[in-house]
């Protein structure tokens, strides 16, 4: 890992300037995941499809369909269960969360999400997950983008903060039910994912 600087972002949210360094392991990682469990845009409840392709590792995938948000154990593209979370990971998890005030977090679910050019995240909250105590953990790699936090209302201006290439971005506490979002992504070039930037979302499901 790279040597870290912590910024507050807002009150117990926290980016890692730079703490994974190079990236270029991870996203070996993510082409064996999307091997076993391809790559899909998603269908949201209203019947719109995200602009954001994702799959999962670890024993619990998220999923959205017609019949809402929800973890599932079986990948419901291939009926197999989901690849398992690669042990550099959930050691990356770990350190990250308790770097960012949160000790003591295994997560048992990482979503990892694409974005090409123009893709974006609009205002949500992670509030899927059964207990709210642990973390959510963010990971970029590859392009850069604009990470937004609303906080406890999506309405407003947001803090907008940008995330590079081995940034990560930590909150849970009070922040936990914090509404965020990514801004469209801009095109670009980058080493390590070409036009792509990649995301991994760590959470404590179950």
């Amino acid at each position: 890992m790279a040597e870290t600087t912590a910024i507050p972002i807002a009150p117990e949210v926290t980016l890692l300037r730079g703490h994974v360094a190079p990236t270029g392991p991870l996203v070996a990682a993510i082409g064996r995941i999307a091997a076993q469990a391809p790559f899909r845009q998603l269908s949201t409840p209203g019947g719109g499809t995200m602009s954001v392709a994702m799959t999962n590792c670890g024993p619990w995938g998220w999923h959205s369909d017609r019949r809402g948000y929800r973890y599932v154990e079986l990948d419901p593209l291939t009926g197999a269960r989901w690849p398992p979370m690669p042990a550099p990971f959930a050691r990356l998890a770990r350190e990250a969360a308790a770097l960012g005030g949160f000790p003591g977090f295994e997560p048992d679910a990482c979503l990892v999400n694409r974005y090409v050019p123009g893709a974006q995240m609009g205002a949500h909250r992670d509030w899927d997950e059964l207990d709210k105590r642990f973390p959510i953990v963010s990971v970029s790699i590859g392009l850069p983008a604009a990470f937004l936090w609303y906080g406890a209302t999506r309405r407003g201006r947001p803090l907008v903060t940008l995330v590079e290439d081995g940034d990560v971005v930590v909150w849970g506490g009070g922040a936990r039910a914090g509404f965020h979002g990514v801004r469209k992504l801009q095109a670009g070039e980058h080493p390590a994912t070409g036009a792509l930037r990649y995301n991994l979302t760590f959470r404590r499901a179950k």
